[in-house]
């Protein structure tokens, strides 16, 4: 059976790519790969990509000279998690209280690991997980 190696991927619509851009940038100091109106393209350390597209900016395909990539959008709130080491959770809660981020929630999973929950600039739901949140992380 062929198998899948990992996401490469995560994406959110919001209402604004250069506000949100500003917001994780700051936050987290990810690499901006690519950015215009409609996208933000993070690299985020591992190899994976994070990406911002403007709500209602990706309803018709867009193509390019390789292909066409299909529309796609998304509505409401949504949540997504990024990995810290448990040895950063205390410098992320400082560093979120520094950048004015309030913490909606911590939680310490059975598992051993703790989640940081906050909200970004269009409501979206923002994890900070440390190892033992999932068996397999």
């Amino acid at each position: 059976m062929p198998q899948v190696t990992g996401i490469v991927e995560t994406a959110l619509h919001v209402d604004n790519v250069a506000r949100s851009a500003r917001f994780y940038k700051d936050l987290f100091g990810f690499e901006i790969m690519a950015q215009n109106d409609r996208i933000c393209a993070f690299a985020v350390p591992g190899h994976d990509v994070f990406l911002l597209f403007k709500r209602g900016g990706t309803l018709q395909p867009v193509e390019l000279p390789g292909g066409t990539i299909p529309p796609h959008d998304s509505q409401g709130v949504l949540h997504f998690a990024f990995a810290i080491p448990a040895a950063h959770l205390e410098a992320w809660e400082k560093r979120l209280s520094e950048k004015g981020v309030a913490i909606e929630s911590k939680v310490r999973w059975e598992e051993g690991g703790t989640s940081l929950y906050f909200r970004d600039p269009d409501n979206h739901l923002v994890e900070l997980a440390t190892p033992g949140l999932w068996p397999n992380y």
